[in-house]
């Protein structure tokens, strides 16, 4: 069965306040445990603000270093799914779910991409 990364994309400038409406971590977690029983959900996890990331960069020959926040970039990659599905459509069900859990006036973008090779 195909494998799927779905990255959850933010905009650092805009994230939603720290408090979560009060039944946004029961819906989450209602979620994530049904797709953990379905076989779907191989791995998932937020990521830290890149203003605790490092760039690297090759590029003629060398490499270099770049400390974040990247300011230059409006949109980041604040999470990841890793899905193994029996098809794209499947996939995006999923992670249409996971989207439309959040507060409507929040704004979350996902990218989905199958995983190449075995």
């Amino acid at each position: 069965m195909p494998r799927f990364l779905s990255m959850i994309r933010v905009d650092e400038s805009q994230l939603p306040p720290k408090d979560f409406p009060a039944d946004f971590e029961q819906k989450m977690g209602a979620l994530l445990e049904e797709i953990t029983k379905a076989g779907v959900m191989l791995d998932t996890a937020g990521l830290t603000p890149t203003s605790q990331a490092t760039r690297i960069t090759w590029s003629d020959g060398k490499l270099s270093h770049t400390d974040g926040p990247f300011t230059e970039t409006k949109e980041v990659v604040g999470g990841y799914a890793i899905m193994q599905c029996k098809d794209k459509a499947e996939a995006l069900e999923w992670t249409h779910r996971f989207l439309e859990i959040h507060p409507a006036e929040w704004t979350v973008a996902a990218e989905l991409r199958e995983i190449a090779g075995p």
